[in-house]
């Protein structure tokens, strides 16, 4: 299918996204931002959804999207063990940007990912700030690294090197062009798995990583339906050589700019548009390619490293490269 311009989760206008790296001999970690929208996200929400494809997961924020359908913060992905650091840092960006919440309205709900980065991390030293979650923030641009980068730094993907991986795809709707974007946060697979070199490699050890998927598009959809689209994202997983493991928080999170949601109202019944179901499987398909290249370029882009207690991760490139003796 067609790309975007970027061929990432940014050619849906208004979505930015930062980083903060932290790299040393054994800190491998980060944080990476997705900003929605340039608005007051808390003032003008945007309809959302989620799903928990398996639940082996600390991400925060989910329940309330699934009971009211709209996203009030930015998306925040790091480790494990830096979920409420991040969350923290959050609150505390939101409160800046809006004078209200807390005080002349209700509190506000913020989202953080997250996946396992101990394997080449030293996880237990706990080494995310909030600065850090502010830096990437304040870096937050349409052009974005992808690969070890932000919270993709110590992640691990098939068993080789992981991390940022994001891409868009574009679809026609009523003779107008809309875009569907994915950013991942891989940490899952085993390489005996991974189709590329499935049955090549012998590992009796089970699958528990993890992979956050963020979807965003501007086309006009009800959180329903961005829920239906959330459930296909286990496709791009299967489809080069997930199974899911029992150890694995897999989680998808959507989100449509199409449509704001206020926070104040002002008259009793919003009017809300919504794509006719007989059309979703063109975003079906869209956001399963895009998932699926999303994860590749979280191996394309990243590079080996050699983490905590000398634990290596080769880059795919690095891998195919020793598995054909230097060839291309």
């Amino acid at each position: 299918m067609k790309k975007g311009k970027h061929n990432s989760i940014t050619d849906v206008k208004g979505i930015r996204v930062g980083h903060c790296t932290l790299e040393s001999e054994h800190l491998h970690t980060g944080v990476t931002v997705v900003l929605p929208s340039h608005d007051n996200i808390f003032q003008n929400k945007l309809i959302a959804a989620s799903h928990v494809i398996n639940g082996f997961g600390k991400t925060t924020g989910l329940l309330q999207i699934n009971e009211l359908g709209t996203l009030e913060s930015p998306i925040a992905l790091t480790n494990t063990l830096s979920v409420g650091t991040v969350q923290q840092a959050l609150v505390q960006y939101m409160l800046s940007i809006d004078k209200t919440i807390g005080k002349e309205t209700g509190t506000v709900n913020v989202v953080v990912g997250e996946c396992n980065d101990g394997y080449l991390n030293d996880i237990r030293a706990c080494a995310i700030t909030q600065q850090h979650v502010f830096e990437a923030i304040q870096n937050a641009n349409i052009i974005f690294e992808q690969g070890s980068v932000g919270a993709g730094s110590g992640m691990s993907c098939f068993e080789m090197k992981g991390g940022i991986g994001s891409g868009s795809r574009i679809v026609t709707l009523n003779q107008k062009d809309y875009t569907i974007g994915i950013l991942v946060l891989s940490n899952f697979g085993l390489m005996k798995d991974f189709i590329p070199f499935h049955q090549e490699c012998s590992s009796d050890i089970l699958e528990q990583g993890s992979i956050i998927m963020v979807i965003a598009t501007d086309i006009p959809m009800s959180s329903r339906q961005l829920k239906r689209v959330c459930k296909r994202m286990s496709v791009p997983l299967s489809r080069l050589g997930s199974h899911l493991g029992n150890g694995s928080g897999d989680i998808a999170i959507a989100f449509s700019t199409a449509q704001v949601i206020p926070h104040q109202y002002h008259q009793d019944f919003l009017t809300i548009q919504e794509i006719h179901e007989n059309c979703i499987d063109f975003v079906f398909r869209a956001a399963i390619d895009a998932g699926e290249e999303a994860i590749m370029n979280s191996l394309l882009y990243s590079k080996t490293c050699i983490g905590r207690d000398q634990h290596i991760r080769y880059s795919l490139k690095d891998m195919m490269k020793n598995k054909y003796n230097g060839g291309e």
